[in-house]
């Protein structure tokens, strides 16, 4: 007869938040302009897109401390202009 073992299984929390800080709403700020409205809805459009294309593990991998903290370490990093003539 086997003997009967007790299988720890403990229940691990992910506390990962891909869109912490990320405003996803809909609704223009009082204090935000038009045209940045209507590009935080493009670039909001694009990442949910991006996240429900490759998944929340495969989203994890790509922005392990969130989507906000990407975007401002793109907003520090000095972007080359293109098709600048010399």
């Amino acid at each position: 007869m086997a003997k009967n073992k007790k299988i720890n299984m403990t229940k691990t929390t992910d506390n990962y938040s891909a869109f912490e800080g990320l405003n996803l709403s809909n609704t223009r700020s009082e204090n935000e302009s038009y045209e940045d409205y209507k590009k935080r809805l493009k670039q909001n459009k694009e990442i949910l897109k991006l996240y429900n294309t490759v998944g929340r593990d495969n989203f994890k991998e790509m922005f392990p401390g969130g989507v906000q903290e990407a975007l401002k370490k793109a907003e520090e990093t000095p972007q080359e202009t293109l098709g600048e003539a010399k």
